[in-house]
């Protein structure tokens, strides 16, 4: 995915470079009349609430109105995507995603939203690996220890996940399919709640987004044992990826920004504009690539064939292995 996603980065930043302007109509012209609010399906603290607050910021500062993240968290952020998808379509409520919302639709039944029918693309933000991590206690310091120490405790050995069918999951669900392994995984809130019993130790191991992780990480209260890409990421270069054990495995989150469907468009444009701008602020990207992001800045069209790629590949991943919410 990585790849994929990176190809969007230098087409939307020469347009935001170039000066282009988009046509704005009076709806446009006069946005945002009043604060804004950005949902977010998570607890304060995690990957997805990092890289809202960063952006509301920025957006905050460029266009004279209030950004205002508010957290929504619960059912693996799809409580947070059906308040947005009834919002009404004005721009004043946006749903700041991420993969989690694409893995949900093959497998919640009953979600009380559409993705691709109740939703713009606005953006797709940033990407990042997440980690597999450990809390210091647990006897296994490789991939292939983490492998023999399941296998000799089938079902014993738990790891964090944000819910069912969010990042987390995936990523220890497709390392148990791959490794043959049964791991039990435990559901939370969001990268805050996890990475705070991650260092305390009520939870022995994380498939964890990097922004949460990474401060615990370099503190040395968590111990990173891989990374999910497939190569190894810059902010963590002595940390090996799972795939140099266990050939093929690869997968990683990523972050965005949708809004109600049947925003205006020019409403949707400026803000895709606006969102470009403040990813191309030096403090923005010095901030995100401190955490493990690669900023990715894509246009609201590239983010509407990215979701379609996405939705088609962790739908093969959810059939395969078995993950279903009835």
């Amino acid at each position: 995915m990585r790849n994929d996603v990176m190809l969007f980065t230098g087409a939307a930043l020469l347009v935001l470079g170039s000066g282009a302007a988009w046509p704005q109509t009076a709806a446009a012209q006069g946005y945002p009349a009043r604060p804004v609010r950005i949902l977010v399906g998570f607890a304060p603290g995690g990957g997805t609430d990092i890289m809202a607050r960063a952006v509301a910021a920025k957006l905050t500062e460029s266009l004279k109105q209030q950004f205002i993240v508010e957290n929504r968290p619960g059912a693996n952020a799809n409580i947070a995507a059906k308040l947005a998808a009834e919002a009404p379509a004005d721009g004043y409520t946006l749903l700041f995603m991420s993969v989690a919302h694409i893995m949900s639709k093959p497998v919640y039944k009953n979600l009380g939203y559409d993705i691709e029918r109740d939703f713009t693309p606005i953006t797709v933000v940033s990407q990042v690996s997440n980690v597999m991590a450990a809390h210091p206690s647990l006897p296994a310091r490789t991939v292939k220890e983490v492998i023999a120490l399941a296998r000799a405790k089938p079902g014993e050995l738990t790891y964090a996940t944000s819910g069912v069918a969010s990042p987390e999951h995936f990523a220890g669900e497709l390392f148990k399919m791959m490794t043959k392994t049964n791991l039990l995984p435990v559901p939370y809130k969001g990268g805050g709640p996890i990475a705070i019993d991650l260092v305390a130790g009520q939870v022995m191991l994380s498939f964890s987004t990097m922004p949460p992780i990474i401060p615990h990480i370099r503190s040395g209260r968590v111990r990173a044992i891989a990374v999910t890409t497939e190569k190894r990421a810059a902010v963590l270069p002595d940390v090996p990826t799972i795939a140099e054990t266990v050939p093929g495995y690869a997968m990683s989150t990523w972050y965005g920004a949708v809004a109600p469907a049947k925003t205006p468009r020019d409403i949707v444009v400026k803000l895709s504009q606006e969102m470009l701008r403040a990813l191309a602020a030096p403090e923005v990207k010095e901030r995100l690539a401190s955490l493990g992001a690669d900023i990715v800045a894509s246009s609201p069209e590239e983010t509407a064939a990215f979701f379609k790629t996405e939705l088609a590949k962790y739908a093969a991943v959810a059939k395969a292995a078995n993950i279903r919410v009835d």
